[in-house]
């Protein structure tokens, strides 16, 4: 008996390990794959960051070109550019950065927090208000407050975002004045942690609701048409048979069935919030990856875009693990299905 359970338990531990291999395995492979195709990509773009760097020096004749070429390692053959990019992959080493003049993984750390505070906090915005918004719609389907919520819904998803974080700037910051219009944090003003924390708080609010508008107007219309489909099922009307409280039927049936659709779709777009961020950040002069990636398009600085492909490449695999482990923790029989 007791080797039996030992020897189950080993298998157990033995399954995990290469599921974890496994996983790791696709992981390096997926991340070499995009990291291969941004390379072309970039390369493919017109464009010679050797005539910009030359230019921004005023000697942009052929020796400076030349010269410049060959300290970046220009003037060597594709193929040996794309073994040295893929090698840098490897071991974690991003580059350099032809216009700032630093390691691309320095300003990336310097850049990412900005990026990821603003991406999550809109994240957290359009998926809460979402569901709130879209289980209300749908219990009320056909009602005045649902048609309300419909039309609205319908236009922040037809509105521009760059346009609606203007408006929101002039409405609040420059009529109210309620608040600040642009930047990350009010510069040369000393405070505590306390209010400094108060201070970022105040300048996030436009662009993360700005961000936001567009992803809680779908959240909210796939809410809406999970929960009428959801309260039509026999179980739901079984359970109002049973006499279960209001309440209860939404809660613990009605909600928890309707939001795995939403759940799916959120995890999806997770990773186009950080298109969204390159306008956001710009409009609002947000020090993010968003306006790293625009400034770097703009100079043709190779390694930062690489860079940055790299790190949102991963980060978006992360979130599809997360959004799949959050998955499984709503719906444990997804657990059970894989399992059988």
């Amino acid at each position: 008996m007791t080797t039996s359970a030992s020897g189950g338990q080993g298998h157990r531990v033995v399954a995990v390990a290469l599921a974890i291999l496994g996983w790791a395995a696709k992981f390096v492979a997926v991340v070499l794959v995009i990291a291969t195709f941004a390379f072309i990509l970039v390369k493919a773009a017109p464009g010679d960051p050797a005539q910009v760097m030359a230019g921004q020096t005023g000697a942009a004749d052929e020796q400076m070109l030349a010269q410049i070429r060959q300290e970046y390692g220009l003037d060597k053959p594709f193929i040996v550019q794309l073994g040295t990019h893929l090698k840098r992959v490897v071991t974690l080493d991003l580059g350099f950065s032809y216009r700032q003049r630093q390691p691309v993984s320095t300003l990336i750390l310097e850049r990412l927090p900005a990026t990821l505070l603003l991406t999550g906090t809109a994240f957290l915005i359009a998926l809460a208000a979402g569901i709130v918004l879209g289980t209300l719609a749908g219990l009320r389907a056909g009602k005045w407050s649902d048609t309300l919520l419909t039309v609205v819904s319908l236009i922040l998803y037809a509105m521009p975002v760059f346009w609606l974080g203007l408006m929101l700037v002039l409405l609040f910051s420059v009529q109210l004045g309620w608040l600040p219009a642009f930047g990350y944090q009010t510069i040369g003003v000393t405070m505590g942690p306390f209010a400094r924390m108060l201070d970022v708080g105040s300048h996030l609010v436009l662009p993360a609701v700005s961000l936001a508008a567009i992803y809680l107007a779908i959240y909210t219309r796939l809410m809406r048409a999970s929960v009428i489909e959801v309260a039509h099922q026999d179980f739901i009307k079984t359970a109002r048979a049973k006499g279960l409280a209001q309440g209860r039927i939404i809660t613990r049936h009605i909600l928890r069935n309707a939001i795995l659709p939403v759940v799916t779709i959120a995890g999806m777009q997770a990773s186009a919030l950080v298109g969204g961020a390159v306008v956001i950040e710009t409009v609002f002069a947000w020090p993010g990856l968003g306006r790293l990636t625009y400034e770097a398009v703009a100079q043709r600085d190779y390694p930062v875009l690489l860079g940055i492909f790299l790190v949102m490449s991963v980060l978006v695999i992360v979130l599809n693990l997360v959004t799949d482990v959050i998955y499984r923790l709503i719906d444990p029989r997804v657990t059970t299905r894989a399992a059988g």
